[in-house]
């Protein structure tokens, strides 16, 4: 048999006639059922063993993210309750850990990639029924300890399931094999347990280099709320923190000392009176901020606690269950644009240039200015709405209209999915939507200059038009703009609009060298269609190596016109000479550097 596969195609060919069969499945990707749990940790611990009956297999291959399914839901009652289809796999090994809520949260992601019991016990360990025991106190916090566990078994499984069904040339098995004490061919037909002795053999700090950096830390208070959000942490295999940090004083961006950021702007003087998006302040004064006491460990931190973090995802619960509980989506994407304020017309005018711009995706864009309260509320209520983008002012009382705020906490349900409130201070309404029917979105935690406010907007238009999640396009307008980080996620980090093309999304690094040639740097970034396990290759001849999800994947010494070639097919944002550029196959990324 001979397959042959391109962008657009694949062809399989055989000699002759062949009796040919087909498997397949559906993606599991909605929970398969939910447990009822009491506000008992031992119950909760039985709760946490039974999340690994979605896994599809206890092979090392269940680290591709489609051998994992969405774990069943959790919700509180009186007495546990596990419907009779959830059944987890017998691996033989468990995890003992205090009955407590925060050992308990720590270690539910590991405990459902290893279809581990989740048992009580004085010391925390893990246990195999062939006698193996591994301390997980030791001179790391216990935290840390699961962290690391988890990260190692899973990298090593990656590296050992390249000699099983889906063989592979992976950069990350390259790098590290020479360090491994076992046989990976040998290896890959173990059971699970005996798999996970070998590799607790090797310390953390062999492989902790090569290891992608991981999706999402999940801060959940050590309390029975916690058990709500757990199973969708489980499902990106979260690491667990209690939500710890310091408070901190309220951001605030002044007017007076912007320079020029990297990724654009213009310096403002301390005499000169630039548009600010701000409004009155009544009614915010009481929210408390807090920098956590992690926030670099993974792409994303959510957030569970009380407060507003500062660098991380105000997550919440309601958030993440109207994912599961909204329709599969239509096959058009409806945004919608809305500009209530005739001063900042210039960032809706530059919207028309991002949205809709991929011809293969059915986008309608419909748009807005100076409405009114009514009029802003029957587009909540009913718009039917996968993106909103609204450009304007905000108080802690509503959304700016041509007639008085509009206050989304006064709204039962809206019908938005995902949303930008490029306003000032549109946190508290943010929250609002987030826990009255969207899935995730972005508020400000303070003033933003008008000027810059434009920047980012457009650039966390393309960003999401590009298929990047809201946790990706926010960390790079944080990396690249001035005030990025006055921008804060509120729901769901992970949610998104579209897919993008070709795979999972990307930034490409360019770095000019002396000999004038190139050097490729394109980092790419976990979806909901790619999450952590998937591998990536560049489509270049001067590469051939797959890497793990999110990379980097790089290229070196490229002529231009080879450059130029890998970009004419792939609308991905570009880092050169310190800021980002778009690329747009109708508009070509420019590579000129300023020799200043």
């Amino acid at each position: 048999m001979t397959i042959n596969t391109g962008g657009n195609y694949l062809y399989i060919e055989f000699d002759g006639n062949t009796e040919m069969y087909l498997g397949m499945r559906s993606y599991h990707k909605q929970p398969a059922g939910t447990i009822t749990v009491p506000d008992d940790p031992h119950d909760l611990m039985t709760a946490v063993g039974t999340l690994s009956s979605a896994l599809k297999t206890t092979s090392c291959e269940r680290s591709y993210p489609t051998l994992r399914g969405h774990p069943p839901l959790f919700e509180r009652g009186d007495s546990l309750e596990i419907p009779s289809h959830i059944e987890p796999p017998d691996t033989g090994i468990r995890i003992v850990v205090p009955p407590e809520y925060r050992y308990i949260y720590t270690v539910s992601s590991l405990a459902f990639y290893l279809g581990a019991e989740v048992v009580a016990g004085d010391v925390p360990r893990i246990e195999t029924t062939n006698g193996f025991t591994r301390d997980l106190a030791s001179r790391r916090w216990f935290e840390d300890e699961v962290s690391c566990l988890l990260r190692q078994v899973f990298f090593l499984d990656c590296i050992v399931r390249t000699e099983g069904i889906y063989q592979m040339d992976l950069r990350e098995r390259r790098m590290v094999e020479q360090y491994l004490p076992f046989d990976i061919a040998e290896l890959y037909d173990k059971p699970l347990r005996e798999q996970l002795e070998q590799y607790l053999q090797i310390p953390y700090e062999v492989v902790s280099e090569y290891i992608p950096q991981w999706t999402l830390t999940a801060h959940i208070p050590s309390s029975p709320e916690g058990i709500i959000p757990t199973p969708f942490v489980v499902n990106e295999l979260g690491i667990v923190r209690e939500p710890r940090g310091t408070r901190i004083s309220r951001p605030r961006t002044t007017a007076a000392n912007y320079s020029r950021a990297p990724g654009g702007g213009t310096a403002e003087s301390e005499t000169s009176q630039p548009l600010v998006r701000s409004g009155a302040t009544t009614g915010d004064d009481d929210v408390t901020f807090v920098q956590p006491e992690t926030t670099n460990e993974s792409l994303e931190h959510s957030w569970f606690g009380k407060h507003v973090p500062r660098g991380a995802t105000k997550a919440t619960t309601e958030a993440f269950m109207n994912r599961v509980s909204r329709e599969n989506r239509s096959s058009q994407i409806d945004i919608t644009v809305v500009c209530n304020d005739d001063r900042m017309i210039a960032e809706h005018d530059s919207l028309d240039s991002v949205y809709g711009r991929r011809d293969e995706l059915p986008y309608n864009v419909e748009s807005y200015v100076q409405i009114s309260t009514d009029e802003l509320e029957t587009l909540l209520l009913d718009g039917n709405i996968d993106f909103l983008h609204y450009i304007g002012h905000a108080t802690p009382d509503g959304l700016e209209c041509s007639d008085g705020d509009l206050d989304v906490r006064e709204l039962d349900e809206i019908d938005v999915e995902v949303f930008l409130l490029n306003a000032c201070r549109s946190y508290n309404q943010a929250i609002a939507m987030a826990k009255r029917g969207a899935t995730g979105g972005v508020g400000t935690l303070s003033d933003v200059v008008n000027e810059h406010a434009i920047e980012i907007g457009k650039a966390l238009a393309h960003l999401i038009n590009l298929g990047f999640k809201l946790r990706a396009a926010v960390d790079l307008v944080r990396e690249h703009t001035r005030i990025g980080d006055q921008y804060l996620i509120v729901g769901d980090g992970g949610a998104d609009i579209a897919q993008s093309e070709g795979g999972p999304p990307g930034v490409c690094e360019v770095t000019p060298r002396d000999d004038g040639l190139y050097d490729l740097s394109v980092r790419m970034y976990p979806t909901r269609e790619f999450q952590i396990g998937s591998t990536v290759l560049l489509k270049l001849q001067q590469t051939s190596e797959n890497c793990l999800l999110p990379g980097p994947s790089k290229a070196t010494g490229l002529t231009e016109a080879e450059l130029r070639d890998y970009f004419s097919s792939h609308s991905s944002p570009v880092q050169l000479d310190g800021e980002l550029r778009w690329n747009d196959l109708s508009s070509p990324v420019d590579l000129t550097v300023d020799e200043n």
